[in-house]
């Protein structure tokens, strides 16, 4: 659940810290107050995208945390798929920073985390429903969701889409060797041109760089010759002088000779007699370089002649020569795959009816479940809708068959009517602001049991309604919390009476400058809470004394 929210220059929130209990938590104040943005907060926690607007006004940066413990064992097995642990007490802390310049940054438990990581494991801890959730019932596309976790499909559907992937990949892959015979032969022409051209050509890894080191040293062999001779002249000497190989063994001798009289002179003889030989090593291996930089054998016009070839064929089939070889490969894989046409297209036909008959034999299994799930949603919800003031109720999922898709070979549609005699008609023709609201907690309530999120949010689920069914809507999320935890943003008594915990959001202005508060309330602040939205602009006794009852029954 979630245990603290710290937010710190998020609009008109300087600074507020929130400890949420178990239960229903509910969170009022006037409009404008900012309890929005307490759900922009948590959005942000989430990983869901966020606007430089919510930085407060004067400020380069904006923070949230929000620490979670008692997760579920779905949500500890997100967290440790992707990369992160819990606390030795079981708890998650989630931070986001929000900066001016667009240099965000995450972390969970101290490490740092990508938003799309936020977003992965934010959908395994809590779930939000706004009020624009509940234009998703008009949106039929999205009704085969609800469907889908009612009768715990799941992992039948994602079965169903490896399959279906499969068989998407192989018809694509067949309707691009479907082409006219001209277009095929064109194909064969160009691509043997290209073969042949490189195999021609001959190249091989490292060819480039000894042309153009051989090339250098051609260009640079009469510096070379000199310097070659000059060093092996110091080394070995002349006719006229000694080189330092002749010194070096003078010094030897000099020294080899008095070793009897001063033993101390041994050491520094055996020295000077091995850098002798290290040095004889190198007038070797000096002379032998001669014959390496002799360019009397190359061809500088034949070198050059190689390396407008790499040039040249560089611009057509890769930069390097490593790319053109891989060219080369995949032109001979693609030429031979053409040039076995009717062999290959064969193969393929009959893989690709293979994976299509396999992904629509799974369509048609989640089709059954869909059915079962079905009746069984439309009965679930008319009892909780009709809990909540909406008794003549009537849903009805169509299922109509339609071509394979991502979510199978069903068009699914939520039907209603709320009113006996009508026939049902889509959502979006029926229901209004108030009933929406209520079928979607129907909905999210029926749905409860069957995910592992432990954080129910819902803003403002009470639009549209009043009387007896805003009470029931609090007492149907006041039922809902019994097995998780409840955060709601209400304007209405009914529902906050209800209320474990009560959180008064409120604003104020200082210095020309806008505050908001999040203070959780005592009896008596919920007391006088509770009048305030009941009694409006003057607060009476007795509007003190009907709050103090609604708290008593609640």
């Amino acid at each position: 659940m979630l245990r603290n929210l710290y937010i710190e220059n998020i609009a008109v929130i300087e600074k507020t810290n929130i400890d949420f209990e178990k239960g229903l938590n509910v969170l009022t104040g006037e409009t404008g107050a900012g309890k929005s943005i307490v759900i922009d907060s948590i959005n942000a926690i989430l990983g869901n995208r966020t606007s430089r607007d919510l930085i407060r006004n004067g400020s380069e940066n904006a923070f949230v945390s929000a620490e979670f413990t008692d997760l579920s064992e779905k949500a500890l097995s997100a967290a440790q798929e992707l990369g992160f642990s819990a606390e030795e007490d079981g708890s998650f802390l989630i931070q986001r920073e929000l900066s001016l310049s667009g240099k965000g940054k995450c972390r969970i438990n101290g490490r740092p985390a990508a938003v799309s990581t936020l977003k992965s494991f934010g959908q395994f801890l809590i779930d939000i429903h706004g009020q624009h959730a509940s234009y998703e019932l008009m949106s039929p596309e999205l009704h085969i969701t609800y469907i889908d976790k009612l009768g715990e499909l799941n992992e039948q559907l994602e079965e169903y889409r490896i399959a279906y992937k499969e068989y998407s990949s192989l018809r694509a892959e067949l309707n691009k060797i479907n082409v006219d015979e001209g277009e095929r032969a064109r194909k064969i022409d160009l691509l043997s041109y290209q073969v042949n051209e490189l195999e021609q050509a001959d190249f091989y890894v490292g060819e480039y760089e000894e042309l153009r080191d051989r090339k250098q040293m051609i260009e640079n062999s009469e510096k070379i010759a000199s310097a070659l001779n000059e060093a092996h002249e110091c080394l070995g000497g002349s006719e006229e002088t000694d080189g330092a190989l002749q010194q070096l063994e003078y010094a030897c001798d000099s020294l080899e000779g008095i070793i009897d009289c001063m033993p101390e002179t041994d050491e520094i003889a055996k020295r000077l007699r091995n850098a002798l030989y290290e040095l004889e090593d190198c007038k070797d291996e000096i002379l032998s370089l001669y014959d390496i930089a002799d360019g009397d054998g190359d061809n500088i016009d034949e070198i050059e002649e190689r390396l407008d070839l790499i040039y040249t064929l560089g611009k057509k089939y890769g930069t390097t020569i490593e790319e053109m070889l891989d060219f080369l490969d995949k032109a001979r894989e693609e030429l031979e795959y053409l040039e076995k046409y009717d062999e290959n297209k064969e193969a393929l036909v009959k893989s690709c009816e293979k994976a299509r008959k396999k992904a629509l034999s799974l369509a048609e299994e989640l089709s059954l479940g869909r059915r079962k799930a079905a009746d069984e949603f439309c009965r679930a919800v008319k009892e909780e809708m009709t809990f909540l003031d909406m008794p003549n109720v009537e849903l009805v999922v169509t299922m109509e068959k339609c071509e394979l898709n991502k979510d199978g070979c069903d068009r699914l549609e939520i039907l209603i009517t709320t009113n006996p005699g009508e026939q049902p008609k889509p959502v979006a023709k029926i229901a209004s602001g108030g009933e929406l609201s209520r079928m979607m907690l129907a909905i999210k309530n029926v749905l409860a049991g069957r995910d592992d999120i432990d954080t129910l949010i819902f803003d403002e689920v009470d639009t549209g309604i009043s009387g007896s069914a805003a009470q029931k809507v609090g007492l149907k999320l006041k039922e809902v919390s019994r097995t998780r935890q409840v955060l709601c943003v209400t304007h209405l008594a009914q529902i906050a009476s209800l209320a474990d915990s009560h959180y008064k959001i409120s604003k104020s202005v200082k210095n020309d400058k806008t505050y908001t508060e999040v203070n959780p309330l005592d009896h008596d602040g919920r007391r006088d809470e509770l009048a305030r939205i009941i009694g409006g602009v003057e607060i009476t006794q007795a509007t003190l004394d009907y709050a103090e009852e609604m708290l008593r029954q609640g």
